[in-house]
């Protein structure tokens, strides 16, 4: 089975969110599993600096405003994985984001830089622009790349199926009608059954309405966005494909991820030695200058600091968390108010909340190993990854029963203590109470000695590895393939 993977960001070369963990591991564990796996990236400065030993394919020429374009082979640094780079100067070669200026401004041609993308993702599922090798399957990673699944739908002799994985719905890729001509496509999928939405180009349309088959990244995720509340206005095209969405949990990096053998924590640890856990721990205090409080429930959030994240929840919450003995670290970016607000709640509670605005890697594994509990309160989430983090490090989550959230926490209820399968805490309403009440289930807990290194036992005993949802997803690419290939009158090899 030859696969594409298609997407605009794989860690460690570029990285604005979870997309760049799921791309760096997800071909990995499809390789390892015997799969024949390339990447295409757009040739962004931190992708041209990291491949190595890039070689031209073929010189594309003049397209999409630029006037240079070739098409590079290379090998992923650490992986070796082969992987595909548009060289385009003149569209990926600047400052900034790979999406938004220095200032966070959208840059004005992301049409043209994204449809490149697809286009020529479109054109190796031809098997035109590499003679040597041509995919079975394309599987392209959110709007970013969704504009290959119109491509290769609209030449109808493509024999590679697509796949499209939504990581997330919020973010459609929207454009002006007007500027469709520059996309090099027929005047009729400009339509309501085509790309248009209320009146604007979506890209996220293009994948969800012409692959072969949409995914998402896990199973409850795939159910929530077929209904108004969670659909981002799609819910209706979503709910026309039918059988053909699905969800497929995440893994993690279980090598990266491992208390165990982890180099960034004070003293690592597993769920036979825990005592390395109250090591970090104690750590984690000293180096954020919180107080040296054994009773206090020592939560933290690594996130993007938006309010999709729940944390105005957080900060609205937080006093009532405070008298329950909450102790609080906070590592992210995000929305400026929410960024503004957490610093003063760290000036109004020195030695109970301790907030750093950016993001630091190695910080985040030594959060993730000293803190008792990570609070993910997403008001929706399509999978999450920071909670299985959690989950690896026995350091349990506080979640919102939503998206990924709901699939991979099992709440500490009394039926779920009792059978020994509860792992976190979760709450149902978007409120600042309902997660007070949570939390103080969780400070609760925690008292119990007994109870709490259960749950430990069991939140770090999960399989949250690859492995599995890789099996999944090659069991349906060769669904996939075979249906495209019984519709265009292939036989499979």
């Amino acid at each position: 089975m030859k696969v594409l993977h298609v997407a605009v960001e794989v860690f460690p070369l570029i990285k604005t969110g979870g997309l760049a963990d799921v791309v760096a591991a997800l071909p990995v564990a499809l390789a390892e599993q015997g799969a024949d796996i390339r990447l295409l990236l757009p040739g962004l400065p931190a992708v041209m600096d990291g491949v190595q030993g890039a070689r031209t394919i073929i010189d594309i020429g003049s397209c999409f405003g630029a006037m240079r374009v070739r098409l590079l082979l290379a090998r992923m640094p650490g992986t070796k994985l082969p992987v595909y780079v548009i060289d385009a100067p003149y569209l990926y070669r600047r400052g900034g984001g790979p999406y938004q200026d220095a200032e966070g401004e959208p840059w004005p041609d992301n049409m043209q830089r994204f449809a490149l993308l697809g286009w020529v993702a479109a054109h190796l599922a031809s098997a035109e622009a590499d003679p040597l090798w041509a995919p079975d399957i394309v599987n392209a990673h959110d709007w970013h790349a969704a504009m290959c699944c119109a491509y290769v739908a609209e030449h109808a002799p493509t024999p590679a199926a697509t796949v499209y994985t939504v990581h997330n719905l919020a973010f459609q890729g929207l454009f002006p009608m007007t500027d469709w001509s520059q996309l090099g496509m027929a005047s009729r999928l400009m339509s309501p059954a085509g790309l248009e939405f209320h009146g604007q180009l979506s890209f996220m349309k293009a994948g969800l309405q012409f692959a072969d088959h949409v995914t998402t990244v896990s199973p409850n995720y795939a159910r929530e966005i077929g209904t108004h509340e969670f659909g981002c206005g799609l819910d209706g095209v979503l709910r026309g494909r039918g059988g053909s969405v699905s969800g497929i949990l995440n893994g993690i990096d279980t090598d990266l991820w491992d208390p165990a053998t982890d180099p960034a924590i004070a003293q690592r640890y597993d769920a036979e030695r825990l005592a390395g856990k109250q090591a970090c721990r104690k750590a984690l205090q000293a180096e954020l200058g919180l107080q040296d409080d054994d009773d206090a429930l020592l939560i933290t959030v690594v996130s993007r600091l938006t309010s999709q994240k729940g944390l105005d929840l957080v900060l609205a919450a937080l006093p009532e968390m405070l008298a329950a003995g909450v102790q609080l670290a906070v590592q992210g970016t995000g929305e400026p108010a929410l960024e503004a607000a957490f610093r003063m709640a760290e000036q109004a509670h020195p030695g109970r909340v301790q907030v750093f605005i950016g993001y630091d890697e190695a910080r985040a594994h030594r959060l993730m190993a000293g803190a008792d509990a990570i609070a993910v309160p997403s008001r929706f989430e399509p999978c999450g990854l920071t909670q299985m983090y959690g989950l690896r490090y026995g350091t349990l989550p506080i979640v919102r029963r939503v998206g990924g959230l709901a699939d991979t926490v099992t709440d500490a209820s009394e039926a779920n203590l009792a059978a020994g399968t509860a792992t976190g805490f979760t709450f149902d309403a978007a409120t600042p109470s309902a997660l007070a009440r949570c939390v103080g289930r969780a400070a609760q807990s925690r008292k119990s000695p007994a109870q709490w290194g259960a749950m430990l036992a069991t939140a770090m005993g999960r399989e949250l590895s690859w492995a599995g949802p890789a099996a999944q997803y090659l069991a349906l690419y060769g669904e996939v393939r075979a249906a495209r290939a019984a519709r265009l009158g292939h036989a499979v090899a």
